[in-house]
């Protein structure tokens, strides 16, 4: 269990940043944070100005300095706990320092944006050789062996099925939709969804009487679709929440018979299937494993099948610089999770499997889109959020979370890619 789950044992709430009351049970690690020699903090305050001082940002902290070539404004209102817990957790320190409301930002988005376009040469590169003193390795626990990957999915896919409702379209996909044209209208939302289901069931030619596996169920939305053309669905999930309502909906649209939700990692599946379809569940499967994942596939898929997936992606350096560090998003959101590169798909695939790279579709100005109108949704709903059981540390952890992953789309930092991959053979 992450620091994500809303409801542990309450304890006596910690005033931190602005006054924002943090309990210390759900998130000790925001309400206390880690200790940061005087020296510390003083090196990591000449660093970060230093850093800002270049970058189109406004950053005005508490005793009136403002640093930066203008831009969005960021406000620092501790700064003594903000380079302090930057200083001991890089970012990490960082994210929870938002968390605790230590600094804000009007235009969030905008700000991290900067930043995003900026992440490769914001610390000086004699101080980046140094970044093992403050970068943490990743919990062994967390590993995606098949027991850490049922932990790692349920501690943010099952937080709660009503949660997730509050903010995604009225096809509850999770997943970066295609927009007919910018910028993107709420009322077109559920459309552009089913547009990218679509276009991932006719890469894979899912059609009627298509045996179909699908990795990673979601909440049903492909599976139905996929149903919906005659094909025989068998779908997997780790998550008890998604499995329960992606039933509720088949059986709701009359497509029981057609669809199979099975709770079942995927190296445990044993068929034999025409198609393959996985949508961003790749960005969970963690580094060590992606020659297994892409392995299964291979391994499921029959002779002259096709493979249809979408996966967030990141520039190859980046990601190996990520790769062995402990990030904020994998401590608050995504436990476990790596984003690969295209390289490191293309070349996984090439070096493990039989199958062939026959397509790739980049597409990132629609996540970046898709994530903007999650984000406003979430945010207009906070008092419903709040109902939830779900306190004010939660929603300022989720809004940064959208609105870090927005920003990194908007910057080119991140991308996401539909994939085509086939095998050779006659189809039968």
């Amino acid at each position: 269990m992450t620091a994500t789950h809303p409801r542990p044992a309450a304890t006596t709430p910690v005033p931190t940043g602005r006054g924002t009351p943090v309990d210390a049970g759900r998130w000790p690690d925001v309400a206390a944070p880690p200790h940061a020699s005087w020296a510390r903090r003083a090196t990591t305050a000449a660093v970060v100005r230093r850093a800002l001082h270049r970058l189109p940002l406004r950053v005005r902290f508490a005793d009136g300095d403002t640093v930066g070539l203008g831009g969005p404004l960021v406000e620092v209102h501790d700064p003594d706990a903000f380079h302090g817990r930057i200083g001991a957790q890089g970012l990490i320190g960082f994210g929870e320092s938002y968390m605790a409301g230590e600094w804000d930002a009007p235009d969030l988005v905008g700000a991290l944006t900067v930043l995003a376009a900026h992440a490769a040469d914001l610390v000086p590169a004699p101080l980046q050789r140094l970044r093992g003193l403050w970068h943490q390795r990743r919990p062994a626990d967390r590993r995606n062996t098949p027991e850490g990957a049922r932990d790692n999915i349920s501690s943010h896919y099952d937080l709660s099925n009503d949660l997730f409702a509050l903010f995604l379209d009225d096809t509850l996909s999770y997943s970066s939709a295609v927009f007919p044209a910018f910028p993107a209208r709420r009322a077109s939302f559920a459309a552009a969804q089913q547009r990218k289901i679509d276009r991932l069931l006719d890469l894979a030619e899912v059609g009627d009487g298509t045996r179909l596996l699908e990795i990673g169920t979601g909440w049903g939305e492909l599976a139905l679709r996929a149903a919906g053309r005659g094909a025989h669905v068998t779908s997997l999930t780790l998550s008890r929440e998604q499995r329960d309502r992606a039933l509720a909906r088949a059986r709701e649209a009359g497509l029981a018979d057609r669809v199979r939700v099975e709770l079942r990692d995927y190296r445990e599946e044993q068929g034999t299937y025409d198609a393959v379809v996985s949508v961003e569940m790749i960005e969970a499967v963690g580094a060590e494993f992606w020659p297994v994942y892409f392995r299964t596939l291979d391994e499921r898929l029959a002779p002259g099948g096709r493979v249809a997936l979408q996966a967030i992606t990141m520039p190859h350096d980046r990601m190996l610089a990520a790769r062995d560090t402990y990030t904020w998003i994998q401590k608050y959101v995504f436990p476990g999770g790596l984003i690969p590169s295209t390289d490191a798909i293309e070349a996984t695939v090439r070096d493990h499997t039989g199958l062939r790279v026959a397509h790739r579709y980049d597409f990132g100005a629609h996540y970046a889109e898709t994530l903007r109108l999650w984000r406003e949704r979430f945010t207009e709903r906070a008092a419903e959020v709040d109902a939830l059981g779900f306190d004010e540390t939660f929603r300022r952890l989720w809004t940064f979370y959208l609105a870090y992953s927005e920003a990194g789309f908007r910057a080119a930092y991140l991308d996401v890619q539909q994939y085509l991959f086939t095998k050779e053979g006659t189809a039968r």
